[in-house]
Protein backbone atom coordinates (compact mmCIF):
# COMPACT_ATOMS: atom_id res chain seq x y z
CA UNK A 1 0.00 0.00 0.00
CA UNK A 2 1.90 3.25 -1.27
CA UNK A 3 1.38 6.21 0.83
CA UNK A 4 -1.40 8.21 -0.87
CA UNK A 5 -3.61 4.65 -0.65
CA UNK A 6 -2.78 4.64 3.20
CA UNK A 7 -3.38 8.47 3.32
CA UNK A 8 -7.15 7.70 1.95
CA UNK A 9 -7.57 4.72 3.83
CA UNK A 10 -6.75 6.74 6.89
CA UNK A 11 -9.22 9.14 6.61
CA UNK A 12 -11.47 6.08 5.56
CA UNK A 13 -11.14 4.81 8.64
CA UNK A 14 -11.86 8.24 10.89
CA UNK A 15 -14.99 8.99 9.17
CA UNK A 16 -16.28 5.69 9.73
CA UNK A 17 -15.42 6.38 13.26
CA UNK A 18 -17.07 9.55 13.22
CA UNK A 19 -20.13 8.28 11.83
CA UNK A 20 -20.52 5.39 14.37
CA UNK A 21 -19.73 8.33 17.25
CA UNK A 22 -22.68 10.37 15.49
CA UNK A 23 -25.28 6.89 15.36
CA UNK A 24 -24.33 5.62 18.93
CA UNK A 25 -26.88 6.36 21.66
CA UNK A 26 -25.78 8.60 23.91
CA UNK A 27 -25.72 6.91 28.02
CA UNK A 28 -27.48 7.54 30.87
CA UNK A 29 -24.82 9.22 32.18
CA UNK A 30 -23.89 11.52 29.18
CA UNK A 31 -27.79 12.74 28.99
CA UNK A 32 -27.60 13.67 32.32
CA UNK A 33 -24.04 15.20 32.79
CA UNK A 34 -24.43 18.72 34.38
CA UNK A 35 -23.35 20.97 31.67
CA UNK A 36 -21.33 22.57 34.45
CA UNK A 37 -19.23 19.30 34.43
CA UNK A 38 -18.61 19.68 30.52
CA UNK A 39 -17.53 23.15 31.27
CA UNK A 40 -14.95 21.44 34.01
CA UNK A 41 -13.81 18.90 31.51
CA UNK A 42 -12.94 21.14 28.80
CA UNK A 43 -10.85 23.15 30.97
CA UNK A 44 -11.45 25.73 33.18
CA UNK A 45 -9.55 28.82 33.47
CA UNK A 46 -9.07 32.03 35.87
CA UNK A 47 -10.16 33.53 32.49
CA UNK A 48 -13.34 32.24 31.95
CA UNK A 49 -13.94 32.47 35.65
CA UNK A 50 -13.69 36.03 35.32
CA UNK A 51 -16.19 36.33 32.23
CA UNK A 52 -18.48 34.00 34.30
CA UNK A 53 -18.15 36.67 37.12
CA UNK A 54 -18.82 39.79 35.24
CA UNK A 55 -21.71 38.03 33.66
CA UNK A 56 -22.85 36.63 36.81
CA UNK A 57 -22.93 40.54 38.60
CA UNK A 58 -24.56 41.63 35.70
CA UNK A 59 -27.34 39.38 35.47
CA UNK A 60 -27.67 39.70 39.43
CA UNK A 61 -28.05 43.79 39.38
CA UNK A 62 -31.18 42.45 36.52
CA UNK A 63 -32.90 39.84 38.73
CA UNK A 64 -32.69 42.09 42.19
CA UNK A 65 -35.65 44.15 41.04
CA UNK A 66 -37.04 41.51 38.83
CA UNK A 67 -37.40 39.28 41.22
CA UNK A 68 -39.70 41.28 44.15
CA UNK A 69 -41.57 42.69 41.50
CA UNK A 70 -42.81 39.13 40.03
CA UNK A 71 -43.04 37.73 43.56
CA UNK A 72 -45.04 40.46 44.46
CA UNK A 73 -47.68 40.30 41.18
CA UNK A 74 -47.62 36.94 41.96
CA UNK A 75 -49.83 37.66 45.31
CA UNK A 76 -46.72 36.71 48.04
CA UNK A 77 -44.01 38.66 49.75
CA UNK A 78 -40.97 40.20 48.37
CA UNK A 79 -38.23 38.25 49.49
CA UNK A 80 -40.32 34.39 48.21
CA UNK A 81 -38.77 35.77 44.78
CA UNK A 82 -35.19 36.39 46.26
CA UNK A 83 -35.31 33.10 48.11
CA UNK A 84 -36.27 31.29 44.09
CA UNK A 85 -33.68 33.16 42.13
CA UNK A 86 -30.74 32.25 45.00
CA UNK A 87 -31.80 28.74 45.49
CA UNK A 88 -33.26 27.54 42.68
CA UNK A 89 -31.35 29.65 40.35
CA UNK A 90 -28.30 28.21 42.21
CA UNK A 91 -29.29 24.42 41.51
CA UNK A 92 -30.80 25.23 37.78
CA UNK A 93 -27.37 26.25 36.80
CA UNK A 94 -25.28 24.06 38.97
CA UNK A 95 -27.12 20.57 37.45
CA UNK A 96 -28.84 22.10 34.38
CA UNK A 97 -28.55 20.78 30.86
CA UNK A 98 -27.65 24.68 29.46
CA UNK A 99 -24.98 26.13 29.34
CA UNK A 100 -26.19 29.76 30.26
CA UNK A 101 -29.52 28.89 31.36
CA UNK A 102 -30.07 31.45 34.28
CA UNK A 103 -32.96 30.43 36.82
CA UNK A 104 -35.63 31.83 39.23
CA UNK A 105 -39.10 33.41 39.11
CA UNK A 106 -40.53 33.91 35.74
CA UNK A 107 -43.61 36.29 34.88
CA UNK A 108 -45.13 32.88 33.15
CA UNK A 109 -45.91 32.09 36.65
CA UNK A 110 -47.65 34.62 37.49
CA UNK A 111 -51.09 34.41 36.79
CA UNK A 112 -51.06 30.36 38.48
CA UNK A 113 -49.24 31.57 41.46
CA UNK A 114 -51.47 34.52 42.26
CA UNK A 115 -54.58 32.29 41.74
CA UNK A 116 -52.84 29.07 43.51
CA UNK A 117 -52.60 31.66 46.79
CA UNK A 118 -55.49 32.69 46.59
CA UNK A 119 -57.59 29.33 46.55
CA UNK A 120 -55.22 27.46 48.74
CA UNK A 121 -52.60 29.65 50.72
CA UNK A 122 -48.87 29.78 50.86
CA UNK A 123 -48.35 26.26 52.31
CA UNK A 124 -50.29 24.76 49.24
CA UNK A 125 -48.40 26.72 46.85
CA UNK A 126 -45.42 25.43 48.52
CA UNK A 127 -46.69 21.98 48.28
CA UNK A 128 -47.82 22.22 44.77
CA UNK A 129 -44.76 23.69 43.84
CA UNK A 130 -42.88 20.72 45.18
CA UNK A 131 -45.01 17.96 43.39
CA UNK A 132 -44.38 20.09 40.00
CA UNK A 133 -40.50 19.50 41.09
CA UNK A 134 -41.32 15.98 40.97
CA UNK A 135 -43.00 15.66 37.77
CA UNK A 136 -40.47 17.60 36.63
CA UNK A 137 -38.19 15.17 37.23
CA UNK A 138 -40.26 12.28 35.85
CA UNK A 139 -40.24 14.07 32.65
CA UNK A 140 -36.71 14.56 32.33
CA UNK A 141 -35.70 10.87 33.65
CA UNK A 142 -38.41 9.37 30.92
CA UNK A 143 -36.90 11.53 28.57
CA UNK A 144 -40.15 13.31 27.65
CA UNK A 145 -38.60 16.31 27.12
CA UNK A 146 -37.42 15.81 23.66
CA UNK A 147 -41.74 16.19 22.99
CA UNK A 148 -41.75 19.36 24.29
CA UNK A 149 -40.34 20.31 21.41
CA UNK A 150 -42.67 19.95 19.03
CA UNK A 151 -44.65 22.91 19.66
CA UNK A 152 -45.68 24.92 16.79
CA UNK A 153 -44.06 28.40 16.37
CA UNK A 154 -47.16 30.27 16.55
CA UNK A 155 -48.41 28.86 19.53
CA UNK A 156 -45.21 30.19 21.15
CA UNK A 157 -45.70 33.29 20.14
CA UNK A 158 -49.07 34.01 20.62
CA UNK A 159 -48.61 32.24 24.65
CA UNK A 160 -46.14 35.02 25.48
CA UNK A 161 -47.84 37.72 24.19
CA UNK A 162 -50.71 36.50 26.04
CA UNK A 163 -48.87 36.14 29.23
CA UNK A 164 -47.25 39.57 28.23
CA UNK A 165 -51.24 41.16 28.56
CA UNK A 166 -52.35 39.32 31.57
CA UNK A 167 -49.16 40.74 33.35
CA UNK A 168 -49.17 44.23 32.33
CA UNK A 169 -53.43 44.01 33.49
CA UNK A 170 -52.06 43.08 37.22
CA UNK A 171 -49.68 45.75 37.49
CA UNK A 172 -52.57 48.52 36.32
CA UNK A 173 -53.62 49.02 40.24
CA UNK A 174 -49.74 49.79 41.39
CA UNK A 175 -48.95 51.48 38.48
CA UNK A 176 -51.72 54.71 39.02
CA UNK A 177 -52.27 53.73 42.95
CA UNK A 178 -55.82 52.69 42.23
CA UNK A 179 -57.58 51.95 45.57
CA UNK A 180 -60.19 49.08 44.61
CA UNK A 181 -63.20 48.23 46.34
CA UNK A 182 -62.96 45.11 47.11
CA UNK A 183 -60.47 42.54 46.43
CA UNK A 184 -58.65 42.40 42.64
CA UNK A 185 -60.83 40.27 40.35
CA UNK A 186 -58.29 37.46 38.78
CA UNK A 187 -60.05 37.36 35.08
CA UNK A 188 -59.33 39.91 32.81
CA UNK A 189 -62.47 41.44 31.95
CA UNK A 190 -63.73 42.03 35.99
CA UNK A 191 -60.68 42.82 36.45
CA UNK A 192 -60.44 45.63 33.61
CA UNK A 193 -64.23 46.62 35.28
CA UNK A 194 -63.04 46.82 38.94
CA UNK A 195 -59.91 48.86 37.60
CA UNK A 196 -62.76 51.36 35.77
CA UNK A 197 -64.72 51.72 38.37
CA UNK A 198 -61.83 52.71 40.58
CA UNK A 199 -60.41 55.39 38.32
CA UNK A 200 -60.82 58.22 40.40
CA UNK A 201 -58.76 57.00 42.77
CA UNK A 202 -56.01 57.96 40.72
CA UNK A 203 -52.68 58.30 42.81
CA UNK A 204 -50.48 61.35 41.27
CA UNK A 205 -47.66 60.53 42.88
CA UNK A 206 -47.27 56.89 42.05
CA UNK A 207 -48.43 57.54 38.66
CA UNK A 208 -45.53 59.53 38.31
CA UNK A 209 -43.28 57.20 39.77
CA UNK A 210 -44.02 54.72 37.49
CA UNK A 211 -43.46 56.80 34.53
CA UNK A 212 -40.58 58.09 36.06
CA UNK A 213 -39.30 54.22 35.85
CA UNK A 214 -40.62 53.37 32.85
CA UNK A 215 -39.13 56.76 31.19
CA UNK A 216 -35.47 55.94 33.10
CA UNK A 217 -35.65 52.11 31.86
CA UNK A 218 -36.40 52.94 28.32
CA UNK A 219 -34.12 56.55 27.79
CA UNK A 220 -31.09 54.02 29.28
CA UNK A 221 -31.95 51.22 26.96
CA UNK A 222 -30.67 53.38 24.00
CA UNK A 223 -28.47 55.54 25.39
CA UNK A 224 -26.55 53.46 27.68
CA UNK A 225 -27.25 49.87 26.85
CA UNK A 226 -24.79 48.79 29.07
CA UNK A 227 -25.92 50.03 32.26
CA UNK A 228 -28.30 48.22 34.61
CA UNK A 229 -31.52 50.11 33.41
CA UNK A 230 -33.76 48.34 35.91
CA UNK A 231 -31.63 48.38 38.93
CA UNK A 232 -31.23 52.34 38.03
CA UNK A 233 -34.57 53.35 37.68
CA UNK A 234 -35.46 51.52 40.95
CA UNK A 235 -32.63 53.33 42.46
CA UNK A 236 -33.56 56.96 40.95
CA UNK A 237 -37.38 56.57 42.10
CA UNK A 238 -36.85 55.54 45.86
CA UNK A 239 -34.56 58.47 46.01
CA UNK A 240 -37.37 60.51 44.58
CA UNK A 241 -40.15 59.00 46.46
CA UNK A 242 -37.56 59.54 50.01
CA UNK A 243 -36.42 62.76 49.12
CA UNK A 244 -39.50 64.07 48.23
CA UNK A 245 -41.65 62.35 50.79
CA UNK A 246 -44.16 61.08 48.00
CA UNK A 247 -47.46 59.84 49.20
CA UNK A 248 -46.19 56.21 46.96
CA UNK A 249 -47.21 52.50 48.65
CA UNK A 250 -43.59 51.65 49.35
CA UNK A 251 -42.11 47.70 50.51
CA UNK A 252 -41.87 48.87 54.12
CA UNK A 253 -45.26 50.05 54.14
CA UNK A 254 -46.99 47.11 53.10
CA UNK A 255 -44.72 44.28 53.70
CA UNK A 256 -42.22 45.44 56.55
CA UNK A 257 -39.27 45.32 54.35
CA UNK A 258 -37.31 41.86 53.77
CA UNK A 259 -35.61 39.75 56.09
CA UNK A 260 -31.47 39.89 55.90
CA UNK A 261 -31.07 35.70 55.68
CA UNK A 262 -32.64 32.78 54.10
CA UNK A 263 -35.13 31.31 55.98
CA UNK A 264 -34.43 27.48 57.38
CA UNK A 265 -35.91 24.73 54.84
CA UNK A 266 -39.45 23.06 56.11
CA UNK A 267 -41.76 20.73 54.64
CA UNK A 268 -45.14 22.23 54.20
CA UNK A 269 -47.77 20.74 55.72
CA UNK A 270 -48.29 17.37 53.82
CA UNK A 271 -51.71 15.37 53.03
CA UNK A 272 -53.53 12.81 51.21
CA UNK A 273 -56.46 15.39 50.54
CA UNK A 274 -54.35 18.09 50.27
CA UNK A 275 -52.27 16.43 47.70
CA UNK A 276 -55.08 15.93 45.41
CA UNK A 277 -56.28 19.46 46.12
CA UNK A 278 -53.74 21.03 44.49
CA UNK A 279 -52.47 18.28 41.58
CA UNK A 280 -54.05 20.27 38.94
CA UNK A 281 -51.67 23.33 40.14
CA UNK A 282 -48.32 21.05 40.36
CA UNK A 283 -49.79 19.52 37.33
CA UNK A 284 -49.89 23.56 35.29
CA UNK A 285 -46.71 24.45 37.03
CA UNK A 286 -44.65 21.69 35.54
CA UNK A 287 -46.16 22.01 32.39
CA UNK A 288 -45.71 25.25 32.21
CA UNK A 289 -42.09 25.18 33.93
CA UNK A 290 -41.08 22.60 31.34
CA UNK A 291 -41.93 24.66 28.18
CA UNK A 292 -40.46 28.33 29.41
CA UNK A 293 -37.30 26.20 30.42
CA UNK A 294 -36.93 24.59 27.36
CA UNK A 295 -37.91 27.66 25.13
CA UNK A 296 -35.18 29.91 27.39
CA UNK A 297 -32.39 27.11 26.13
CA UNK A 298 -33.47 27.19 22.61
CA UNK A 299 -33.32 31.04 22.71
CA UNK A 300 -29.50 30.55 24.15
CA UNK A 301 -28.48 28.04 21.95
CA UNK A 302 -29.81 30.64 19.15
CA UNK A 303 -28.06 33.23 20.15
CA UNK A 304 -24.19 30.96 21.09
CA UNK A 305 -24.69 28.23 18.77
CA UNK A 306 -24.30 25.65 21.79
CA UNK A 307 -26.88 23.09 22.28
CA UNK A 308 -28.56 22.04 25.71
CA UNK A 309 -29.54 18.95 26.83
CA UNK A 310 -33.47 19.22 26.86
CA UNK A 311 -33.88 16.03 30.07
CA UNK A 312 -31.27 17.29 31.74
CA UNK A 313 -32.46 20.34 32.01
CA UNK A 314 -35.74 19.47 33.36
CA UNK A 315 -34.04 17.32 36.02
CA UNK A 316 -32.42 20.50 36.92
CA UNK A 317 -35.38 22.48 37.34
CA UNK A 318 -37.48 19.28 39.05
CA UNK A 319 -34.45 19.51 41.82
CA UNK A 320 -34.89 23.09 42.25
CA UNK A 321 -38.32 23.27 42.66
CA UNK A 322 -38.27 21.30 45.37
CA UNK A 323 -35.81 23.22 47.04
CA UNK A 324 -36.61 26.62 46.23
CA UNK A 325 -40.11 25.11 48.34
CA UNK A 326 -38.35 23.68 51.05
CA UNK A 327 -36.65 27.37 51.63
CA UNK A 328 -40.04 28.68 51.07
CA UNK A 329 -39.67 30.40 47.65
CA UNK A 330 -41.85 30.13 44.56
CA UNK A 331 -41.56 28.29 40.96
CA UNK A 332 -38.47 28.58 39.80
CA UNK A 333 -38.01 27.75 36.01
CA UNK A 334 -35.03 29.09 33.06
CA UNK A 335 -36.23 32.74 32.40
CA UNK A 336 -35.48 34.18 29.02
CA UNK A 337 -34.50 37.73 29.50
CA UNK A 338 -32.38 36.81 32.37
CA UNK A 339 -30.49 33.95 30.15
CA UNK A 340 -30.11 36.38 27.05
CA UNK A 341 -28.44 39.77 29.55
CA UNK A 342 -26.52 36.38 31.01
CA UNK A 343 -25.17 35.65 27.22
CA UNK A 344 -24.70 39.34 26.11
CA UNK A 345 -22.88 40.00 29.25
CA UNK A 346 -20.00 37.43 27.84
CA UNK A 347 -20.09 34.36 30.26
CA UNK A 348 -18.33 31.42 29.79
CA UNK A 349 -20.82 28.22 31.15
CA UNK A 350 -23.20 28.01 34.10
CA UNK A 351 -20.76 29.22 36.86
CA UNK A 352 -22.19 32.46 35.93
CA UNK A 353 -25.29 31.70 37.31
CA UNK A 354 -23.46 29.92 40.53
CA UNK A 355 -22.31 33.71 40.69
CA UNK A 356 -25.76 35.24 40.09
CA UNK A 357 -27.36 33.60 43.39
CA UNK A 358 -24.44 33.86 45.40
CA UNK A 359 -24.20 37.45 44.56
CA UNK A 360 -28.48 38.03 44.93
CA UNK A 361 -27.84 35.96 48.03
CA UNK A 362 -25.20 38.75 49.42
CA UNK A 363 -26.99 41.98 48.45
CA UNK A 364 -29.81 40.05 50.74
CA UNK A 365 -27.69 39.71 53.93
CA UNK A 366 -26.23 43.12 53.25
CA UNK A 367 -28.91 45.63 51.74
CA UNK A 368 -31.94 43.90 52.91
CA UNK A 369 -32.91 47.41 54.55
CA UNK A 370 -32.76 49.72 51.74
CA UNK A 371 -35.09 47.09 50.06
CA UNK A 372 -38.17 49.19 52.34
CA UNK A 373 -37.51 51.90 50.49
CA UNK A 374 -38.68 50.74 46.68
CA UNK A 375 -41.91 52.09 45.68
CA UNK A 376 -44.70 49.23 44.50
CA UNK A 377 -45.28 51.68 41.48
CA UNK A 378 -41.67 51.48 40.51
CA UNK A 379 -41.45 47.63 40.68
CA UNK A 380 -45.10 47.75 38.63
CA UNK A 381 -43.06 49.89 35.66
CA UNK A 382 -40.28 47.62 36.14
CA UNK A 383 -42.79 44.77 35.08
CA UNK A 384 -44.55 46.65 32.52
CA UNK A 385 -41.57 47.03 30.69
CA UNK A 386 -41.04 43.09 30.52
CA UNK A 387 -44.59 42.99 29.50
CA UNK A 388 -43.51 45.19 26.61
CA UNK A 389 -40.68 43.18 25.64
CA UNK A 390 -42.05 39.37 26.40
CA UNK A 391 -44.78 40.72 23.41
CA UNK A 392 -43.32 39.43 20.40
CA UNK A 393 -44.71 42.48 18.05
CA UNK A 394 -42.45 41.62 15.05
CA UNK A 395 -43.47 37.78 15.03
CA UNK A 396 -46.61 38.80 16.20
CA UNK A 397 -47.32 40.71 12.93
CA UNK A 398 -44.99 38.19 10.93
CA UNK A 399 -47.78 35.55 11.67
CA UNK A 400 -50.51 37.12 11.49
CA UNK A 401 -49.76 38.46 7.53
CA UNK A 402 -47.75 35.01 6.40
CA UNK A 403 -50.81 33.04 6.19
CA UNK A 404 -54.40 32.54 7.11
CA UNK A 405 -53.87 29.23 8.93
CA UNK A 406 -50.58 30.76 11.55
CA UNK A 407 -52.90 33.51 12.19
CA UNK A 408 -55.82 31.51 13.59
CA UNK A 409 -53.13 29.53 15.49
CA UNK A 410 -52.00 32.25 16.62
CA UNK A 411 -54.74 33.87 17.41
CA UNK A 412 -56.87 31.29 18.75
CA UNK A 413 -53.70 30.33 21.41
CA UNK A 414 -53.24 34.28 22.13
CA UNK A 415 -57.12 34.83 23.12
CA UNK A 416 -57.57 31.28 25.11
CA UNK A 417 -54.73 32.64 27.45
CA UNK A 418 -56.03 35.48 28.14
CA UNK A 419 -59.69 34.80 28.34
CA UNK A 420 -59.89 31.00 29.29
CA UNK A 421 -56.63 29.44 30.45
CA UNK A 422 -52.75 29.28 30.22
CA UNK A 423 -52.87 25.55 29.68
CA UNK A 424 -55.67 25.24 27.97
CA UNK A 425 -54.49 27.69 25.38
CA UNK A 426 -51.28 25.71 24.69
CA UNK A 427 -53.54 22.53 24.10
CA UNK A 428 -56.32 23.94 21.74
CA UNK A 429 -52.60 25.81 19.96
CA UNK A 430 -51.04 22.67 19.50
CA UNK A 431 -54.54 20.49 18.22
CA UNK A 432 -54.85 23.49 15.86
CA UNK A 433 -51.30 23.74 14.32
CA UNK A 434 -51.06 19.58 13.86
CA UNK A 435 -55.05 19.89 11.73
CA UNK A 436 -52.98 22.91 9.75
CA UNK A 437 -50.38 20.67 9.42
CA UNK A 438 -52.25 17.67 8.63
CA UNK A 439 -54.40 20.06 5.79
CA UNK A 440 -51.02 21.70 3.91
CA UNK A 441 -49.95 18.32 3.64
CA UNK A 442 -52.85 17.18 1.85
CA UNK A 443 -52.72 20.27 -0.21
CA UNK A 444 -49.11 19.34 -1.11
CA UNK A 445 -49.92 15.79 -2.94
CA UNK A 446 -49.83 16.18 -6.15
CA UNK A 447 -50.92 13.40 -9.38
CA UNK A 448 -49.27 12.82 -12.06
CA UNK A 449 -50.26 10.70 -15.17
CA UNK A 450 -47.71 8.87 -17.07
CA UNK A 451 -45.35 7.97 -14.67
CA UNK A 452 -43.46 4.78 -14.63
CA UNK A 453 -43.44 2.45 -11.99
CA UNK A 454 -39.45 2.43 -12.28
CA UNK A 455 -37.50 5.72 -13.25
CA UNK A 456 -36.02 5.65 -16.69
CA UNK A 457 -32.30 6.68 -17.30
CA UNK A 458 -31.53 9.98 -18.06
CA UNK A 459 -30.01 11.60 -21.32
CA UNK A 460 -26.48 13.27 -20.03
CA UNK A 461 -26.70 17.15 -19.13
CA UNK A 462 -25.07 19.31 -21.55
CA UNK A 463 -22.71 20.92 -19.44
CA UNK A 464 -18.96 19.77 -18.41
CA UNK A 465 -18.24 18.29 -15.07
CA UNK A 466 -16.40 20.37 -12.83
CA UNK A 467 -14.30 18.79 -10.23
CA UNK A 468 -14.19 21.51 -7.91
CA UNK A 469 -17.84 20.97 -7.04
CA UNK A 470 -16.79 18.15 -5.08
CA UNK A 471 -13.29 19.11 -3.51
CA UNK A 472 -14.47 22.38 -2.63
CA UNK A 473 -13.85 22.22 1.15
CA UNK A 474 -15.09 26.02 1.88
CA UNK A 475 -18.70 24.59 0.95
CA UNK A 476 -20.90 22.82 2.18
CA UNK A 477 -24.49 21.46 0.76
CA UNK A 478 -27.38 20.28 3.03
CA UNK A 479 -30.32 19.16 1.71
CA UNK A 480 -33.84 18.78 2.96
CA UNK A 481 -36.51 15.72 1.82
CA UNK A 482 -40.04 15.77 2.77
CA UNK A 483 -42.45 18.14 5.21
CA UNK A 484 -40.10 20.45 7.25
CA UNK A 485 -42.84 21.86 9.77
CA UNK A 486 -42.61 22.00 13.59
CA UNK A 487 -42.70 18.72 14.28
CA UNK A 488 -38.92 18.22 12.28
CA UNK A 489 -37.77 21.60 13.25
CA UNK A 490 -35.66 20.42 16.16
CA UNK A 491 -33.44 17.95 14.55
CA UNK A 492 -33.32 20.13 11.53
CA UNK A 493 -32.13 22.86 13.69
CA UNK A 494 -29.48 20.57 15.54
CA UNK A 495 -28.13 19.63 12.08
CA UNK A 496 -28.10 23.10 10.87
CA UNK A 497 -26.59 24.59 13.85
CA UNK A 498 -23.19 23.05 12.60
CA UNK A 499 -23.44 24.78 9.17
CA UNK A 500 -20.12 27.22 10.40
CA UNK A 501 -18.19 24.44 11.34
CA UNK A 502 -14.63 25.33 9.18
CA UNK A 503 -17.06 25.84 6.43
CA UNK A 504 -16.93 29.91 4.24
CA UNK A 505 -19.85 28.83 2.10
CA UNK A 506 -23.42 27.03 3.20
CA UNK A 507 -26.07 26.06 0.76
CA UNK A 508 -29.39 24.51 1.55
CA UNK A 509 -30.99 22.49 -0.85
CA UNK A 510 -35.18 22.77 -0.48
CA UNK A 511 -35.63 21.58 -4.01
CA UNK A 512 -37.44 18.51 -2.43
CA UNK A 513 -39.69 19.96 0.10
CA UNK A 514 -43.44 20.10 -0.07
CA UNK A 515 -43.72 22.98 2.52
CA UNK A 516 -42.44 24.97 5.32
CA UNK A 517 -44.29 26.33 8.36
CA UNK A 518 -43.68 29.12 10.33
CA UNK A 519 -41.75 27.09 12.98
CA UNK A 520 -39.35 25.70 10.37
CA UNK A 521 -38.89 28.92 8.75
CA UNK A 522 -37.74 30.64 11.63
CA UNK A 523 -35.35 27.93 12.34
CA UNK A 524 -34.53 29.03 9.08
CA UNK A 525 -33.96 32.76 10.20
CA UNK A 526 -32.12 31.45 13.23
CA UNK A 527 -29.74 29.38 11.40
CA UNK A 528 -28.81 32.54 8.69
CA UNK A 529 -28.15 34.79 11.77
CA UNK A 530 -25.41 32.41 12.72
CA UNK A 531 -24.32 32.19 9.61
CA UNK A 532 -24.11 36.11 9.31
CA UNK A 533 -21.88 36.66 12.88
CA UNK A 534 -19.55 33.58 11.79
CA UNK A 535 -19.03 35.02 8.66
CA UNK A 536 -20.69 32.11 6.49
CA UNK A 537 -22.27 32.97 3.26
CA UNK A 538 -25.77 31.62 3.43
CA UNK A 539 -27.67 29.98 -0.54
CA UNK A 540 -31.13 28.98 -0.18
CA UNK A 541 -31.53 26.56 -3.73
CA UNK A 542 -34.25 25.07 -4.91
CA UNK A 543 -37.19 26.70 -2.70
CA UNK A 544 -40.94 26.74 -4.70
CA UNK A 545 -42.06 30.49 -4.78
CA UNK A 546 -44.35 29.53 -1.93
CA UNK A 547 -42.12 28.41 0.34
CA UNK A 548 -39.68 31.44 -0.88
CA UNK A 549 -42.06 34.09 0.09
CA UNK A 550 -43.21 32.56 3.53
CA UNK A 551 -39.24 32.85 4.33
CA UNK A 552 -39.02 36.19 3.02
CA UNK A 553 -41.70 37.28 5.08
CA UNK A 554 -40.09 35.70 8.46
CA UNK A 555 -36.89 38.15 7.37
CA UNK A 556 -34.95 35.32 5.80
CA UNK A 557 -33.92 38.04 2.72
CA UNK A 558 -30.89 39.69 1.78
CA UNK A 559 -28.09 40.17 3.30
CA UNK A 560 -29.06 37.04 5.34
CA UNK A 561 -29.24 35.01 2.81
CA UNK A 562 -29.35 34.58 -0.91
CA UNK A 563 -31.42 32.54 -3.38
CA UNK A 564 -30.55 30.29 -6.21
CA UNK A 565 -32.56 28.27 -8.49
CA UNK A 566 -30.10 25.23 -8.16
CA UNK A 567 -26.99 24.06 -6.69
CA UNK A 568 -25.53 24.98 -9.79
CA UNK A 569 -27.06 28.25 -9.79
CA UNK A 570 -25.92 28.45 -6.25
CA UNK A 571 -21.80 27.68 -6.70
CA UNK A 572 -21.79 30.06 -9.74
CA UNK A 573 -23.13 32.28 -7.53
CA UNK A 574 -20.37 31.54 -5.32
CA UNK A 575 -18.05 31.83 -8.26
CA UNK A 576 -19.29 35.09 -8.94
CA UNK A 577 -21.02 33.98 -12.15
CA UNK A 578 -24.53 35.06 -11.45
CA UNK A 579 -26.29 36.93 -8.45
CA UNK A 580 -29.68 36.06 -8.04
CA UNK A 581 -32.10 37.09 -5.55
Amino acid sequence: MDQTQRAAHQRAQKSAQRSAQRSAKPTFSELFTPKLVTVWREGYTLADFKADAIAGLTVAIVALPLSMAIAIASGVTPERGLYTSIVGGFIISALGGSRFQIGGPAGAFIVLVAATVARVGIDGLLLATMMAGVFLLAIGYLRLGTYIKFIPYPVTVGFTAGIAVIIFSGQIVELFGLKLAGKEPGPLVPKLIAVGEAAGTINPAATFVAVLTIFTIAGLKRWRPTWPAMLIAIGLASLVVALLSLPAETIGTRFGGIPRSLQMPALPPISLDRMIDVLPDAIAFALLGAIESLLSAVVADGMTGRRHRSNCELVAQGFANIASALFGGICATGTIARTATNVRAGAHGPVSGIVHSAILLALMLVAAPLASYIPLAALAGVLAVVCWNMFEKQAFATLLRTSRGDALVLTATFLLVIFRDLTEGIVVGFVLGSILFIDRMAKSIAVEADQPLVQEDVADSTYAYDSSEATDADTVVYRISGAFFFGAASTVGTVLDRIADQRKNFILDCSAVPFFDSTAANVIEGAAHKAKRAGVRFIISGAAPQIRRMLINHGVKRPLVTYAASIRDARAQLKGKLEAE
